[in-house]
């Protein structure tokens, strides 16, 4: 057997691993790069060749996670991508509007580069478009939570609750070959115990080979319930000062806990009642993939459901879908709440948010989800007096605010919960999925505190499996 790192080695997005076992090969997860020093990986050729690949196991729906999936099948990719139900209606979503924000953006980049008479650093043209996605949908195959299927002889998968986002999945591989058998964990993104909407990540008592997110490797979450305390006195002081409160959102899972709480806030009165914008037409088609899909929830979500409330509802949010609604909420003269995707920062309409917002000091620019290094939504973070938004500098005087209790990844005391259940250590641990410092900061707590074998990858490093 044999493991290669082919993404999110030693950085956060990229996730993809591809495995040799039992004469099948397989890749789990095909995602985007957006790290800035990383885009370039995006536009080279897949490093194996996706005309041997048999099949794609997916872990969820983030672009990170599934990005570069009409690109693999462009290159030649024609096996099954297999993955949860939940995940086959966002991942169709998701695509189509990557596949849109890619030709999108590759034609403003052209009208400026015309205009400025000047070329890019990556290529002008999209990385993939609509077309290529067309051809990925009709080879995804849904299969349900903790249902063991074949992929080849000798070789079963199934998917359990990663608690990240809605329809994300561990992947348990058991292989059996020679008379021997091994079970083979990737975590996914390992989700928050006790958030709302869905349920909480499973876990694993035996595990062979465990491949693991290390996002907040180092860090610790903010208690949920102070979290919610702070979004209140962040929106009520914004709206009292006459700004607006923006912010950047994943359009899958962020969106909707946003909505949830801020739903509540209102319906308690503990914010004023301004108007809420979710300025993505995709996270207002997720929104409705949620809604068909309550199978995935857990019990609060239920209860609230039972009493009659609509979680994911209130009277003043607006789902804003029209580019011409998008630029209107722009000449609004009264404090909004706006969430806008994507969620970093990278492309869509978040950024023209940010720049009718960035120099308002009345404003505030809240970030509630990880900001990967290189990205816009991390330069603004660290504070500096300008940042670059469409090519152009523009004063930072706007109140900027993070909130990392909303993340959907586990810190670093949920991983170690989430490793706890292992009743015996694996003969390898991977920590994947992490930028350099917080994974190797992992890896040196967990071999000090239980005397495991931890790797941190290397990017495109391969490694036998016994």
């Amino acid at each position: 057997m044999k493991l290669q790192f082919l993404g999110a080695a030693r950085q956060v997005t990229g996730s993809r691993y591809y495995l040799q076992v039992n004469g099948a090969r397989l890749m789990v997860d095909c995602g985007m790069f957006q790290e800035r020093d990383s885009l370039d990986r995006n536009w080279e050729p897949s490093p194996v060749r996706p005309d041997r690949i048999d099949a794609v196991l997916l872990t969820h729906a983030h672009v990170d996670h599934c990005g570069l999936l009409p690109k693999l099948v462009a290159e030649g990719f024609r096996g099954k991508i297999f993955t949860t139900p939940a995940t086959t209606d966002l991942a169709d979503i998701v695509l189509r509007d990557a596949a849109k924000i890619q030709e999108e953006d590759a034609a403003f980049k052209q009208k400026r580069h015309r205009k400025e008479g000047r070329r890019g650093r990556h290529p002008v043209k999209p990385l993939f478009t609509d077309r290529e996605v067309q051809r990925t949908l009709p080879l995804f195959r849904s299969v349900d939570y903790r249902r063991p299927f074949e992929i080849a002889e000798g070789l079963t998968a199934s998917f359990h609750d990663a608690g990240h986002i809605l329809g994300s999945a561990m992947i348990e591989l058991n292989v059996r070959e020679n008379g021997a058998s091994r079970r083979i964990v990737f975590s996914g993104d390992v989700g928050q115990w006790d958030k709302p909407i869905i349920r909480d990540p499973a876990v694993f008592t035996q595990a062979d080979y465990v491949v693991m997110e290390s996002t907040y490797g180092i860090r610790v979450h903010e208690n949920f319930t102070n979290v919610e305390s702070r979004l209140a006195q962040i929106v009520e002081e914004t709206v009292v000062a006459g700004g607006n409160v923006v912010i950047p959102t994943f359009a899958i899972e962020r969106a909707q806990e946003l909505i949830y709480h801020l739903g509540n806030l209102i319906n308690q009165r503990r914010v004023p009642d301004v108007p809420v914008y979710l300025d993505s037409p995709m996270a207002s088609e997720v929104t409705g993939v949620f809604l068909r899909h309550k199978d995935c929830f857990d019990e609060e979500a239920w209860r609230r459901i039972s009493e009659g409330d609509a979680p994911l509802r209130f009277p003043g949010l607006r789902m804003v879908q029209s580019t011409e609604e998008s630029k209107a909420i722009n000449r609004l003269d009264t404090p909004a709440v706006i969430m806008a995707t994507s969620g970093m920062c990278t492309a869509g309409r978040i950024k023209h948010h940010l720049t009718h917002n960035i120099t308002r000091p009345e404003s505030t620019l809240l970030f509630v989800g990880y900001q990967a290094t290189g990205t816009l939504g991390r330069q603004i973070l660290g504070k500096p007096p300008e940042v670059r938004i469409f090519g152009r500098l523009w004063p930072l005087r706007a109140r900027v605010e993070h909130l990392d209790g909303f993340s959907g990844h586990a810190d670093c005391p949920g991983l170690m919960r989430w490793l706890g259940s292992l009743k015996e250590p694996p003969r390898m641990l991977f920590l994947t999925h992490g930028e350099e410092e917080s994974a190797l900061g992992l890896s040196r707590k967990i071999k000090d505190e239980k005397g495991w074998e931890t790797l941190v990858p290397h990017y495109q490093q391969t490694v036998e499996l016994e």
